[in-house]
């Protein structure tokens, strides 16, 4: 992959940072009022502790006298260990806070995909834009978290430059005496204002070595961000467990291996190895050896200017410790604004990721909640294409669903079927044609009242690892009887009785040993009880059996049949033998209705799809 070497300004970088700031401020206030105390102390410890250490040096070198000392030793310890245990206490305090404010993250990118309309969350762009963003931060901790760091550094070093300049303004103004002869140059102010501005260019230099040192790994974003996205499939795709089988059986760790083997990323001969034993590497050396080098001349002007006389020895140390101090906090915010730079290509993944705007319209009329369950949702020449896609999914469909009535909608893989149920509970809007309920364009109705009238169980239904009443209900708290109801109504009431804690038996043992692993006949029956549990007036099976053989699932679907009372129950297979008890069956075929009727009906259309597809499942059905 090609390098990115997109150029960022300083603004571009300040204005993308501030925005994120303001983010992470939202999420945790505390976090940041408790780090700007923090970093104050931070910042300051060192020049306190330089401080009264250069005032007892003093007096120690000249007069020494007891009650001086004494003065200054008591200060500087109360001084400094009320410091330290102050700066203790803050940085425990930010240490929870900051692990805090990282699972507050986390929840923001989960709360904004839940919000997200659903036609947006199901882009393959979106879901390359999430993955993007956790491989940043999982390589190299881009993205919000590099933000609190950042917040932090800037901080600590803004204060100690501060504290810096104001304990090193007498090292330049303290005068050589005239008996120092030709040494009393260094008391001309060209001569300080040069020195000082060596000190300050140099410290400058140093920061922006580091900074284009840490750049590269910028102009490598795109290429470091796919190869840690296929290190971590393929070092921990082996562990998954609806891939163990399938490893063992035919040996495929041999192809993590191989990728493993010759990484060309992050190996010992990739990209990052090259650029740290050249030009990254050489940038990084500069940046440390120019450091030295004036942590060198600071020492060597100091004790210059304290062996003319200029000052005592406790100022060598005062004046050593805080301009080395400066000039390393100088070099710091060099180097941070460089990172900031380079960090900018990172953060505006984060950000447009949480810019996705909801375009999908929310509507504001209520469902009305209807104790007679009286809901007619009819469909007028819709039409439905997936975004990015020139294929037609659905082409001009018309359709009414007669309340409490049984619909079965059949035909081939790929005919439409599950589009269809999408765009009914509204997940995709058409872009012809419209739905309507009770007369109404859907688009109209409060987008969760609506939701709310349909219960689905999906072909790929998911549980999740939480007691198993937890998963029918969808909520910690819920009304037990009902939910033993609306299991026993699907079926459980064997598997349940055997449950060694009931409903508030954990499934799977992901958070517990004592989880109870089920079959994927009891996860059906568990996902139909949750769809019973709702109540929903609208009742839809889409394919939740696929995974059984033909007679099992037309089982499973009378007995649904049974237990569905006055609902509208909408059926999904593409077995036919599954839905012949339905009042109506739709035919699809390559998006469009092309046949319905009852089972008779259409089964006596000797040419027609209906017939050609049982004919060719019939050898399934033994039972026929």
């Amino acid at each position: 992959m090609e390098e990115t070497k997109e150029k960022v300004s300083i603004r571009r970088a300040m204005s993308v940072h501030i925005r994120a700031l303001k983010e992470l401020y939202h999420l945790s206030p505390r976090y940041f009022q408790i780090s700007t105390i923090s970093a104050l102390f931070s910042a300051t410890f060192p020049y306190v502790t330089v401080f009264f250490s250069a005032r007892i040096l003093a007096e120690l070198a000249t007069l020494r006298r007891t009650e001086v000392l004494w003065k200054w030793v008591v200060i500087g310890v109360l001084c400094t260990g009320i410091l330290g245990i102050l700066k203790a206490i803050l940085e425990q305090r930010k240490y929870t806070l900051d692990q805090d404010l990282t699972l507050r993250k986390d929840h923001l990118f989960t709360q904004k995909m839940f919000s997200m309309d659903y036609a947006d969350m199901d882009k393959q762009q979106t879901h390359d834009l999430r993955a993007q963003i956790r491989q940043n931060e999982n390589w190299a901790g881009f993205g919000f978290l590099k933000i609190q760091n950042f917040y932090t550094e800037f901080l600590e070093n803004s204060i100690g430059i501060l504290s810096g300049i104001a304990l090193t303004v007498e090292l330049f103004t303290s005068p050589v005496p005239a008996s120092a002869g030709v040494f009393t140059v260094l008391n001309h102010p060209i001569f300080v204002v040069v020195l000082a501005a060596l000190m300050i260019l140099v410290s400058l230099l140093a920061g922006s070595l580091s900074s284009k040192a840490f750049a590269y790994w910028g102009q490598q974003s795109d290429e470091a961000t796919m190869g840690n996205r296929f290190l971590d499939h393929f070092c921990f795709t082996g562990i998954a467990r609806n891939r163990r089988m399938d490893m063992r059986m035919y040996h495929q760790q041999r192809l993590m291996d191989a990728y493993s083997e010759r990484s060309v990323v992050f190996g010992v001969n990739g990209v990052f190895a090259k650029l740290a034993k050249g030009r990254m590497g050489l940038c990084s050396g500069l940046s440390v050896g120019v450091t030295v080098l004036l942590t060198g001349c600071i020492y060597v002007f100091t004790c210059l200017k304290a062996w003319c006389g200029a000052f005592d020895v406790g100022s060598v140390t005062q004046y050593i410790g805080a301009s080395t101090a400066l000039a390393n906090n100088v070099y710091e915010m060099t180097s941070l604004l460089g990172e900031l730079k380079t960090h900018t290509i990172y953060m505006e993944k984060v950000l447009a990721f949480l810019d996705i705007p909801n375009s999908m319209y929310q509507g504001s009329l209520t469902t009305e909640k209807r104790s007679d369950r009286q809901y007619e949702v009819e469909f007028k020449d819709v039409s439905f294409r997936y975004p990015g896609s020139e294929h037609w999914a659905l082409r001009h469909i018309s359709m009414k669903f007669k309340i409490g009535k049984r619909l079965a909608i059949v035909g081939e893989n790929g005919s439409g079927k599950t589009t269809f149920i999408k765009l009914l509970c509204r997940l995709y809007d058409p872009q012809e044609g419209e739905i309507l309920l009770n007369g109404i364009n859907i688009r109209k109705y409060n987008y969760r009242d609506y939701m709310a009238i349909f219960s689905v169980v999906f072909q790929d239904f998911q549980l999740i690892s939480q007691s198993l009443g937890s998963n029918v209900a969808g909520n910690r708290n819920y009304d037990r009887e009902k939910v033993r109801k609306a299991l026993i109504d699907a079926g459980f009431e064997e598997r349940l009785n055997a449950m060694p804690n009931g409903l508030d038996t954990l499934l799977y043992k992901d958070f517990g040993e004592d989880g109870v692993d089920v079959s994927g006949g009891e996860a059906q029956k568990i996902a139909i009880a949750r769809a019973l549990y709702k109540d929903a007036p609208f009742i839809i099976l889409d394919e939740p059996t696929a995974a059984l053989d033909p007679i099992a699932e037309a089982e499973i679907y009378a007995k649904f049949n049974e237990i569905s009372g006055d609902r509208t129950a909408i059926y999904i297979s593409h077995r036919l033998s599954s839905c012949k008890f339905c009042d109506e069956i739709a035919v699809f075929q390559d998006g469009t209705v092309v046949q319905k009727g009852r089972h008779e009906q259409l089964l006596s259309d000797t040419d027609g799809k209906y017939a050609q597809l049982w004919n060719a499942q019939a050898q399934y059905y033994t039972n026929e």
